[in-house]
């Protein structure tokens, strides 16, 4: 499930009073900027219009004080809710004096077979940020990206290291010959329009390039591309580099505006499912009141009060729908995570007993080699070609001509997607199946394989191109097979030449990743022996089976 809200949160050095100032006049600007009449808002519903109400509600006590505005629009009774939330909470004693601001934009369909709209950054965080000083851990959080000077370098890898870091933060670098300051404003500033309240923004300049690809050397950007810096960042252990995707400049002169709502899906998903501070996590759960209604005889007032009391039960069962969704997409998450985790074990136990038997072998062949007197071959350095990976799947799909013995007949838009949600090495997984997949082709249409690509990554035949056995499925499971709509997913095009149809049921599929939603798979089909090739049908996120 990919969350399809929008969460801010961010702390202030200013003191709960005077942010509930600035909240609130920022609250009333945004309102009047929505054509409704923010006049009267006091403790309680306020009506804003037929179709919108406003429930503030505060607290203080022993345990800090919070300030909440929830603000409901049903436009019509077919186009749901939108929920949009804004608190401030005074921090804890750990807190430091800071005060917390969290703003949630939600979509809350009218039925429960409904997909929620995604929420975009509205315009109440973005006023919020030019007017509060806002921060997360040591960083500014700005809708403006800031520029890094090359004295500035050591500041910022200490801010990407930050251990109380939240938010992704995300570098867009300028490229040769271009001036930083219309680069800025022509590319980045569009760019990075969707992040604002998401993530930290910067662009290095020239001459903080060097300095910064130097002190991060497993973790550069550079060329006119973005890399989004996930929190938890080791710049001393190569294998992390993974987690920190990148865009190209490539991805991004293609299309702007596409390219920045790629950019702004993983910091979106983050922001969703970063657990809250503890100071917002004790905000109490906001229970709506009614204001006193007018002077009126007793049953018109009786009546005025049930009407308000149904609205405020139907909002009660909406609430509580999209909460038990929530909790069932995330046991579904689990699941999967779990079956994920299964799969890795038996991919690593693989690996390892690879391993040891090339441990052994390079032993065997060193002795050999020694016996024989030739120490300078035994111990020298390996003459092997270095395999160059692209850099992301756009590049990926661009490549695929050097693959003469595959045929990609998938959707390039769902393939060139998974750049805004690859977290581990699936680019470079991708890659080493589609070059495993190009060899065994070529065997199979010279007649040198036997069996199917299975049997043979569990050959020797693989030569210079292996790939682990582990992650080759060849069939999907009987429940999968004879269910109609997930095999009707797995109905991918070929050429009319290789079936009638232009489709074939390509159950065999490369696990690309896991250990998460989208854990992407590569689904093909093997015509090797009759037209030479191998069609790769999908390579995208997971197609859906029984625990989807």
């Amino acid at each position: 499930m990919e969350p399809r809200g929008y969460r801010m949160v961010v702390s202030t050095e200013s003191d709960y009073v005077a942010t509930c100032a600035i909240a609130e006049r920022e609250l009333v600007e945004w309102l009047k900027s929505k054509r409704y009449d923010p006049s009267g808002l006091d403790d309680g519903r306020t009506e804003l219009a037929a179709h919108a109400t406003l429930d503030r509600d505060s607290e203080s006590g022993r345990n800090g004080a919070h300030s909440r505005w929830r603000m409901r629009e049903t436009r019509s009774a077919t186009s749901g809710t939108w929920q949009s939330t804004l608190v401030v909470r005074s921090g804890l004693p750990e807190d430091k004096g800071r005060t917390w601001v969290q703003v949630d934009i939600e979509h809350q369909p009218a039925r429960a077979d409904e997909f929620p709209t995604r929420a975009n950054t509205p315009g109440i965080a973005r006023s919020l940020l030019d007017a509060l000083e806002a921060r997360d851990g040591q960083a500014d959080v700005t809708t403006a990206p800031a520029f890094i000077e090359a004295d500035e370098v050591d500041d910022l890898v200490e801010e990407l290291c930050d251990a109380n870091r939240r938010m992704p933060v995300v570098i867009a670098t300028v490229p040769y010959g271009k001036n930083p300051d219309d680069w800025s404003r022509t590319v980045v500033e569009p760019l990075f329009r969707n992040l604002h309240g998401l993530a930290v923004l910067y662009v290095l300049t020239p001459g903080a390039q060097t300095s910064f690809n130097t002190a991060l050397e497993y973790h550069p950007v550079f060329g006119g591309g973005v890399r989004t810096y996930l929190p938890g960042l080791d710049p001393a252990w190569k294998p992390d580099s993974q987690r920190h995707p990148v865009m190209s400049r490539r991805t991004i002169e293609a299309g702007v505006h596409r390219a920045a709502s790629i950019l702004a899906v993983l910091p979106q998903r983050l922001s969703s499912r970063h657990l809250l501070p503890p100071a917002l996590l004790n905000v109490s759960l906001q229970r709506m009141r009614l204001r006193p209604s007018p002077a009126g005889t007793d049953i018109a007032q009786l009546r005025s009060e049930n009407t308000a009391l149904v609205s405020l039960l139907g909002e009660a069962e909406q609430a509580e729908a999209a909460r038990v969704k929530e909790i069932t997409d995330l046991y579904v998450e689990l699941g999967n995570a779990e079956r994920g985790s299964d799969e890795l074990r038996g991919e690593n136990e693989e690996l390892y007993d690879k391993f040891q038997e090339s441990q052994r072998l390079i032993r065997f062949l060193r002795a050999r080699l020694e016996e024989a007197g030739q120490f300078a071959t035994a111990y020298g350095p390996v003459d092997a070609p270095a395999i160059t990976y692209p850099e992301t799947f756009a590049d990926l799909l661009d490549r695929l001509n050097e693959l003469p013995f595959l045929a990609f007949t998938g959707n390039a838009k769902t393939t060139r997607g998974l750049d805004s949600q690859s977290v581990d090495n699936w680019l470079s997984v991708a890659w080493d199946g589609l070059l495993a997949l190009n060899r065994f082709t070529q065997a199979s249409a010279d007649g040198q394989a036997a069996g199917d690509f299975l049997s043979w990554c569990k050959s020797e035949a693989s030569g210079d191109f292996p790939f682990p056995a582990a992650k080759v499925a060849m069939r999907e499971s009987d429940t999968v097979a004879k269910n109609g709509r997930l095999r009707g997913e797995r109905m991918l095009p070929v050429p009319k030449t290789v079936d009638p149809n232009g489709k074939v049921f390509m159950q065999a599929h490369l696990k690309i990743g896991g250990g998460n939603t989208v854990a992407p798979r590569l689904h093909f089909y093997e015509d090797g022996p009759r037209s030479g090739k191998v069609y790769v049908g999908y390579l995208g996120p997971h197609l859906r089976n029984t625990l989807t």
